[in-house]
Protein backbone atom coordinates (compact mmCIF):
# COMPACT_ATOMS: atom_id res chain seq x y z
CA UNK A 1 0.00 0.00 0.00
CA UNK A 2 1.25 3.64 -0.78
CA UNK A 3 2.76 5.69 1.84
CA UNK A 4 1.26 8.85 1.45
CA UNK A 5 3.86 10.57 4.75
CA UNK A 6 6.33 10.12 1.43
CA UNK A 7 4.85 12.40 -0.37
CA UNK A 8 4.05 15.15 2.68
CA UNK A 9 0.60 13.74 3.13
CA UNK A 10 -0.64 13.23 6.73
CA UNK A 11 -3.73 11.51 6.71
CA UNK A 12 -6.46 12.68 9.29
CA UNK A 13 -7.58 10.57 12.59
CA UNK A 14 -10.28 8.11 12.19
CA UNK A 15 -12.26 9.97 14.25
CA UNK A 16 -11.75 12.96 11.68
CA UNK A 17 -12.43 11.16 8.80
CA UNK A 18 -15.72 9.86 10.40
CA UNK A 19 -17.05 13.57 10.94
CA UNK A 20 -15.44 14.12 7.51
CA UNK A 21 -17.72 11.38 5.95
CA UNK A 22 -20.59 12.78 7.96
CA UNK A 23 -20.02 16.40 7.17
CA UNK A 24 -20.06 15.43 3.00
CA UNK A 25 -22.79 13.10 3.04
CA UNK A 26 -25.47 14.96 5.27
CA UNK A 27 -24.97 17.74 2.72
CA UNK A 28 -25.26 15.41 -0.11
CA UNK A 29 -28.54 13.98 1.51
CA UNK A 30 -29.82 17.37 0.95
CA UNK A 31 -28.30 18.47 -1.91
CA UNK A 32 -27.81 15.92 -4.47
CA UNK A 33 -28.83 16.37 -8.16
CA UNK A 34 -32.31 14.39 -9.13
CA UNK A 35 -30.30 12.51 -12.32
CA UNK A 36 -31.88 9.80 -13.88
CA UNK A 37 -29.14 7.47 -13.41
CA UNK A 38 -29.47 8.08 -9.87
CA UNK A 39 -32.88 6.37 -9.78
CA UNK A 40 -31.73 3.30 -10.74
CA UNK A 41 -29.11 0.71 -9.12
CA UNK A 42 -28.87 -1.22 -12.78
CA UNK A 43 -25.21 -1.04 -13.38
CA UNK A 44 -25.61 -1.54 -17.45
CA UNK A 45 -27.41 2.16 -16.88
CA UNK A 46 -24.79 3.15 -14.95
CA UNK A 47 -22.19 2.38 -16.65
CA UNK A 48 -23.46 4.21 -19.84
CA UNK A 49 -24.23 7.28 -17.67
CA UNK A 50 -20.58 7.23 -16.38
CA UNK A 51 -19.20 6.81 -19.98
CA UNK A 52 -21.22 9.64 -21.48
CA UNK A 53 -20.29 11.77 -18.69
CA UNK A 54 -16.37 11.53 -19.28
CA UNK A 55 -15.94 14.95 -20.36
CA UNK A 56 -19.13 16.25 -21.32
CA UNK A 57 -21.59 18.59 -19.34
CA UNK A 58 -24.68 16.72 -17.37
CA UNK A 59 -27.39 18.42 -19.23
CA UNK A 60 -25.62 17.64 -22.65
CA UNK A 61 -25.85 13.65 -21.54
CA UNK A 62 -29.52 13.44 -20.34
CA UNK A 63 -31.01 12.69 -23.44
CA UNK A 64 -28.57 10.98 -24.32
CA UNK A 65 -28.83 8.54 -21.61
CA UNK A 66 -32.49 8.69 -21.95
CA UNK A 67 -32.33 7.78 -26.19
CA UNK A 68 -29.57 5.30 -26.01
CA UNK A 69 -31.58 3.00 -23.31
CA UNK A 70 -34.61 3.44 -24.99
CA UNK A 71 -33.15 2.19 -28.49
CA UNK A 72 -30.60 -0.20 -26.34
CA UNK A 73 -32.19 -1.43 -23.42
CA UNK A 74 -30.24 -4.53 -22.03
CA UNK A 75 -26.49 -5.56 -22.74
CA UNK A 76 -26.90 -7.59 -25.26
CA UNK A 77 -28.98 -5.02 -27.44
CA UNK A 78 -25.87 -3.21 -27.29
CA UNK A 79 -23.98 -6.25 -28.26
CA UNK A 80 -26.20 -6.54 -31.28
CA UNK A 81 -26.32 -3.31 -32.63
CA UNK A 82 -24.90 -2.16 -35.85
CA UNK A 83 -22.16 0.24 -35.41
CA UNK A 84 -23.97 2.81 -37.37
CA UNK A 85 -26.88 2.55 -34.75
CA UNK A 86 -24.73 2.94 -32.00
CA UNK A 87 -22.99 5.93 -33.40
CA UNK A 88 -26.17 7.69 -34.36
CA UNK A 89 -27.14 7.35 -30.53
CA UNK A 90 -23.83 8.75 -29.83
CA UNK A 91 -23.63 11.30 -32.49
CA UNK A 92 -22.49 14.53 -31.32
CA UNK A 93 -20.78 13.38 -27.81
CA UNK A 94 -17.52 13.13 -29.04
CA UNK A 95 -15.21 10.50 -27.99
CA UNK A 96 -16.16 7.72 -30.79
CA UNK A 97 -13.57 5.34 -29.32
CA UNK A 98 -15.91 5.00 -25.97
CA UNK A 99 -18.93 3.69 -27.71
CA UNK A 100 -16.98 1.05 -29.62
CA UNK A 101 -15.33 0.22 -26.27
CA UNK A 102 -19.17 -0.30 -24.68
CA UNK A 103 -20.00 -2.71 -27.78
CA UNK A 104 -17.02 -4.45 -27.06
CA UNK A 105 -17.41 -5.19 -23.84
CA UNK A 106 -20.86 -5.27 -23.92
CA UNK A 107 -20.08 -8.41 -26.46
CA UNK A 108 -17.69 -9.92 -23.84
CA UNK A 109 -20.49 -10.15 -21.15
CA UNK A 110 -22.41 -11.86 -23.45
CA UNK A 111 -19.94 -14.35 -23.57
CA UNK A 112 -18.63 -14.15 -20.79
CA UNK A 113 -21.19 -13.80 -17.82
CA UNK A 114 -24.30 -14.83 -20.04
CA UNK A 115 -25.11 -10.67 -20.77
CA UNK A 116 -25.48 -9.67 -16.85
CA UNK A 117 -23.00 -7.43 -15.65
CA UNK A 118 -19.98 -8.43 -13.54
CA UNK A 119 -20.24 -7.98 -9.97
CA UNK A 120 -16.70 -8.07 -8.69
CA UNK A 121 -14.00 -4.65 -9.08
CA UNK A 122 -11.65 -7.29 -10.76
CA UNK A 123 -13.83 -8.30 -13.56
CA UNK A 124 -15.62 -5.13 -14.12
CA UNK A 125 -11.87 -3.57 -14.52
CA UNK A 126 -11.18 -6.43 -16.86
CA UNK A 127 -13.74 -5.28 -19.35
CA UNK A 128 -12.93 -2.84 -21.92
CA UNK A 129 -13.11 0.24 -21.84
CA UNK A 130 -13.76 0.77 -18.13
CA UNK A 131 -10.40 2.34 -16.32
CA UNK A 132 -9.90 2.62 -12.80
CA UNK A 133 -12.32 5.60 -12.54
CA UNK A 134 -15.09 3.85 -13.99
CA UNK A 135 -14.74 0.82 -12.29
CA UNK A 136 -14.59 2.29 -9.00
CA UNK A 137 -18.11 4.19 -10.03
CA UNK A 138 -19.90 1.28 -11.40
CA UNK A 139 -18.54 -0.89 -8.14
CA UNK A 140 -19.73 2.04 -5.55
CA UNK A 141 -22.70 2.75 -6.88
CA UNK A 142 -24.17 -0.43 -8.25
CA UNK A 143 -23.19 -2.83 -5.82
CA UNK A 144 -21.90 -0.90 -2.81
CA UNK A 145 -18.54 -2.19 -2.48
CA UNK A 146 -15.33 0.30 -0.98
CA UNK A 147 -14.22 1.49 -3.93
CA UNK A 148 -13.09 4.96 -4.90
CA UNK A 149 -13.84 6.47 -8.07
CA UNK A 150 -11.39 9.54 -8.56
CA UNK A 151 -12.22 11.44 -11.75
CA UNK A 152 -10.66 15.50 -11.82
CA UNK A 153 -13.12 16.97 -9.29
CA UNK A 154 -12.40 14.25 -7.02
CA UNK A 155 -8.52 15.37 -7.20
CA UNK A 156 -9.72 19.02 -6.92
CA UNK A 157 -11.28 18.54 -3.68
CA UNK A 158 -8.63 16.53 -2.17
CA UNK A 159 -5.69 18.77 -3.21
CA UNK A 160 -7.27 21.20 -1.34
CA UNK A 161 -8.37 19.45 1.89
CA UNK A 162 -4.55 18.25 2.12
CA UNK A 163 -2.78 21.13 0.12
CA UNK A 164 -1.45 18.10 -2.12
CA UNK A 165 1.77 19.09 -3.97
CA UNK A 166 1.33 17.23 -7.45
CA UNK A 167 0.10 18.21 -10.40
CA UNK A 168 -3.67 16.49 -11.09
CA UNK A 169 -2.97 16.42 -14.52
CA UNK A 170 -0.23 13.37 -14.66
CA UNK A 171 -1.33 10.24 -15.18
CA UNK A 172 1.16 8.89 -12.66
CA UNK A 173 -0.20 10.93 -10.23
CA UNK A 174 -3.16 10.05 -9.81
CA UNK A 175 -2.10 6.64 -7.22
CA UNK A 176 -1.84 9.46 -4.70
CA UNK A 177 -5.20 10.28 -4.66
CA UNK A 178 -6.37 7.23 -5.27
CA UNK A 179 -4.50 5.91 -2.06
CA UNK A 180 -5.98 8.75 -0.40
CA UNK A 181 -9.58 7.62 -1.15
CA UNK A 182 -8.87 4.15 -0.09
CA UNK A 183 -8.72 5.43 3.38
CA UNK A 184 -11.80 8.36 3.41
CA UNK A 185 -14.69 6.38 1.57
CA UNK A 186 -17.13 5.92 3.64
CA UNK A 187 -17.82 1.92 3.83
CA UNK A 188 -20.69 1.90 4.55
CA UNK A 189 -22.21 4.37 1.61
CA UNK A 190 -19.65 3.96 -0.62
CA UNK A 191 -21.31 4.85 -4.04
CA UNK A 192 -23.21 8.21 -2.18
CA UNK A 193 -19.54 9.00 -0.71
CA UNK A 194 -17.93 9.40 -4.40
CA UNK A 195 -20.91 11.07 -5.93
CA UNK A 196 -21.19 13.53 -3.55
CA UNK A 197 -17.35 14.75 -4.01
CA UNK A 198 -18.21 14.54 -7.61
CA UNK A 199 -20.98 16.71 -6.78
CA UNK A 200 -18.62 19.06 -4.61
CA UNK A 201 -15.76 19.52 -7.25
CA UNK A 202 -18.20 20.07 -10.01
CA UNK A 203 -20.04 22.88 -8.35
CA UNK A 204 -19.24 24.39 -5.23
CA UNK A 205 -15.14 23.37 -5.97
CA UNK A 206 -15.33 23.63 -9.53
CA UNK A 207 -11.70 24.76 -11.54
CA UNK A 208 -13.18 28.31 -12.04
CA UNK A 209 -15.29 30.69 -9.71
CA UNK A 210 -15.63 28.15 -7.33
CA UNK A 211 -17.68 28.96 -4.29
CA UNK A 212 -15.29 28.05 -0.19
CA UNK A 213 -17.56 29.59 1.99
CA UNK A 214 -20.07 27.53 1.00
CA UNK A 215 -18.62 24.30 1.29
CA UNK A 216 -19.94 21.43 3.84
CA UNK A 217 -16.24 20.33 4.46
CA UNK A 218 -14.28 23.88 4.20
CA UNK A 219 -13.49 23.21 8.19
CA UNK A 220 -11.84 20.22 7.15
CA UNK A 221 -10.08 21.87 3.96
CA UNK A 222 -6.57 23.04 4.78
CA UNK A 223 -5.99 24.87 2.11
CA UNK A 224 -9.34 27.12 3.17
CA UNK A 225 -8.38 27.35 6.62
CA UNK A 226 -4.54 28.40 4.91
CA UNK A 227 -5.77 31.02 2.54
CA UNK A 228 -4.24 28.75 -0.30
CA UNK A 229 -6.95 27.88 -2.75
CA UNK A 230 -5.77 29.89 -5.26
CA UNK A 231 -2.77 27.81 -5.46
CA UNK A 232 -4.69 23.86 -6.00
CA UNK A 233 -5.27 21.73 -7.28
CA UNK A 234 -1.42 22.07 -9.02
CA UNK A 235 -2.19 21.40 -12.92
CA UNK A 236 0.20 22.09 -15.86
CA UNK A 237 -1.54 23.29 -18.88
CA UNK A 238 -1.85 20.90 -21.62
CA UNK A 239 -0.47 21.51 -25.17
CA UNK A 240 -2.82 23.61 -27.28
CA UNK A 241 -3.71 21.61 -30.09
CA UNK A 242 -2.27 21.91 -33.73
CA UNK A 243 -4.37 23.22 -36.11
CA UNK A 244 -4.47 21.52 -39.26
CA UNK A 245 -6.56 22.80 -42.61
CA UNK A 246 -8.75 20.76 -44.46
CA UNK A 247 -10.95 21.74 -47.50
CA UNK A 248 -14.85 20.17 -47.59
CA UNK A 249 -16.50 19.78 -50.81
CA UNK A 250 -20.63 20.47 -50.53
CA UNK A 251 -21.02 18.64 -53.86
CA UNK A 252 -24.90 18.18 -55.49
CA UNK A 253 -25.97 16.21 -58.44
CA UNK A 254 -28.64 16.92 -60.70
CA UNK A 255 -31.35 15.46 -58.50
CA UNK A 256 -30.49 17.90 -55.12
CA UNK A 257 -28.86 15.22 -53.55
CA UNK A 258 -25.31 15.46 -51.67
CA UNK A 259 -21.99 13.79 -52.10
CA UNK A 260 -21.27 11.67 -48.48
CA UNK A 261 -18.15 9.91 -47.74
CA UNK A 262 -17.78 7.11 -45.21
CA UNK A 263 -14.50 7.49 -42.96
CA UNK A 264 -13.48 4.05 -43.59
CA UNK A 265 -10.05 4.90 -41.06
CA UNK A 266 -9.52 2.65 -38.28
CA UNK A 267 -8.70 6.30 -36.65
CA UNK A 268 -10.51 9.64 -35.71
CA UNK A 269 -14.29 9.62 -36.61
CA UNK A 270 -14.24 5.80 -38.18
CA UNK A 271 -17.56 4.76 -39.30
CA UNK A 272 -18.84 8.38 -39.82
CA UNK A 273 -20.58 9.79 -43.01
CA UNK A 274 -19.09 13.35 -43.99
CA UNK A 275 -19.09 15.82 -47.24
CA UNK A 276 -15.91 15.25 -48.58
CA UNK A 277 -12.59 16.39 -46.78
CA UNK A 278 -9.18 16.54 -48.02
CA UNK A 279 -6.39 17.48 -45.72
CA UNK A 280 -4.50 20.36 -46.63
CA UNK A 281 -1.93 20.26 -43.70
CA UNK A 282 -0.56 21.23 -40.83
CA UNK A 283 -0.98 25.38 -40.30
CA UNK A 284 2.28 26.08 -39.15
CA UNK A 285 2.71 29.93 -36.78
CA UNK A 286 4.76 32.13 -39.08
CA UNK A 287 7.66 33.41 -37.19
CA UNK A 288 8.85 36.70 -39.06
CA UNK A 289 11.54 39.47 -38.13
CA UNK A 290 10.70 43.48 -38.05
CA UNK A 291 13.05 43.17 -41.79
CA UNK A 292 11.74 40.06 -43.01
CA UNK A 293 8.21 40.04 -45.18
CA UNK A 294 6.49 36.22 -44.52
CA UNK A 295 6.09 34.29 -47.58
CA UNK A 296 3.13 32.38 -48.58
CA UNK A 297 3.01 28.73 -49.15
CA UNK A 298 1.79 28.14 -52.32
CA UNK A 299 -1.58 26.67 -51.80
CA UNK A 300 -2.59 23.11 -53.69
CA UNK A 301 -5.25 23.20 -56.02
CA UNK A 302 -8.16 21.57 -53.96
CA UNK A 303 -10.72 21.27 -56.78
CA UNK A 304 -7.90 19.69 -59.47
CA UNK A 305 -7.10 16.99 -56.41
CA UNK A 306 -10.98 15.89 -55.92
CA UNK A 307 -11.25 15.73 -59.60
CA UNK A 308 -8.33 13.02 -59.77
CA UNK A 309 -9.60 11.60 -56.15
CA UNK A 310 -13.26 11.58 -57.22
CA UNK A 311 -13.53 11.26 -60.85
CA UNK A 312 -16.32 13.81 -60.87
CA UNK A 313 -16.71 16.50 -63.50
CA UNK A 314 -17.61 19.72 -61.46
CA UNK A 315 -19.31 22.84 -62.14
CA UNK A 316 -18.04 25.10 -59.35
CA UNK A 317 -20.08 27.63 -57.46
CA UNK A 318 -18.94 31.15 -56.43
CA UNK A 319 -20.71 30.97 -52.86
CA UNK A 320 -18.21 32.16 -49.99
CA UNK A 321 -18.32 30.36 -46.53
CA UNK A 322 -16.85 31.14 -43.01
CA UNK A 323 -14.24 28.88 -42.10
CA UNK A 324 -15.79 25.91 -39.87
CA UNK A 325 -13.81 24.87 -36.62
CA UNK A 326 -13.56 21.80 -34.60
CA UNK A 327 -11.66 21.28 -31.87
CA UNK A 328 -10.36 17.85 -30.65
CA UNK A 329 -8.14 16.91 -27.51
CA UNK A 330 -5.08 16.96 -30.05
CA UNK A 331 -6.01 18.73 -33.42
CA UNK A 332 -7.82 21.51 -34.72
CA UNK A 333 -9.44 21.69 -37.65
CA UNK A 334 -10.31 24.66 -39.77
CA UNK A 335 -12.13 23.17 -42.54
CA UNK A 336 -12.26 25.50 -46.10
CA UNK A 337 -15.63 25.11 -47.89
CA UNK A 338 -16.61 24.96 -51.31
CA UNK A 339 -19.67 24.23 -53.27
CA UNK A 340 -20.00 22.36 -56.74
CA UNK A 341 -22.61 20.82 -59.13
CA UNK A 342 -21.71 17.65 -60.18
CA UNK A 343 -22.49 16.72 -64.03
CA UNK A 344 -22.70 13.18 -63.53
CA UNK A 345 -24.28 11.07 -60.77
CA UNK A 346 -21.17 7.82 -61.49
CA UNK A 347 -19.24 6.99 -58.23
CA UNK A 348 -16.09 5.61 -58.42
CA UNK A 349 -15.65 2.11 -56.43
CA UNK A 350 -12.59 3.25 -54.55
CA UNK A 351 -14.35 5.28 -52.44
CA UNK A 352 -17.26 4.14 -49.95
CA UNK A 353 -19.37 6.95 -51.45
CA UNK A 354 -23.19 7.50 -51.51
CA UNK A 355 -25.75 10.36 -53.22
CA UNK A 356 -27.92 11.43 -50.36
CA UNK A 357 -31.07 13.80 -50.48
CA UNK A 358 -31.68 15.86 -47.47
CA UNK A 359 -34.23 14.31 -46.17
CA UNK A 360 -32.45 10.75 -45.25
CA UNK A 361 -29.31 12.67 -43.05
CA UNK A 362 -31.36 11.87 -40.08
CA UNK A 363 -30.34 8.12 -41.01
CA UNK A 364 -26.63 8.55 -41.28
CA UNK A 365 -24.28 8.90 -38.26
CA UNK A 366 -22.69 12.92 -38.60
CA UNK A 367 -19.61 13.77 -36.18
CA UNK A 368 -19.94 17.13 -34.89
CA UNK A 369 -17.63 18.79 -37.56
CA UNK A 370 -19.65 17.43 -40.75
CA UNK A 371 -22.72 18.94 -38.63
CA UNK A 372 -20.68 22.50 -38.54
CA UNK A 373 -20.81 22.15 -42.56
CA UNK A 374 -24.07 21.57 -42.91
CA UNK A 375 -24.98 24.50 -40.65
CA UNK A 376 -22.62 26.95 -42.60
CA UNK A 377 -24.00 26.25 -45.64
CA UNK A 378 -27.82 26.35 -44.23
CA UNK A 379 -26.83 29.60 -43.17
CA UNK A 380 -25.17 31.19 -46.53
CA UNK A 381 -28.43 29.15 -47.93
CA UNK A 382 -31.20 31.20 -46.43
CA UNK A 383 -29.60 34.20 -46.72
Amino acid sequence: MLDLKEYGIDMWSEEKIVAFRKALLDWYDEHKRDLPWRRTSDPYAIWVSEIMLQQTRVDTVIPYYERFLHHLPTIRDLAEAPEEVILKLWEGLGYYSRVRNMQKAAQDMVERFDGSFPKTHAEISSLKGIGPYTAGAISSIAFGLPEPAVDGNVMRVLSRLFEVDYDIGLPANRKIFQAMMDILIDPARPGDFNQALMDLGSDIEAPANPRPEESPVKDFSAAYLNGTMDKYPIKVPKKKPVPVAYQGFLIRNQDNQFLLEKNTDAGLLSGFWSFPLLEKGAIQAKQVSLFEVAEEPEQPDMKLRFTEEYGLTIDWQEQEFEIVQHIFSHRKWQIELIEGVASQSDLPANRELKWVSVEDFHTYPFAKPQQKMWDEFNKNFKK
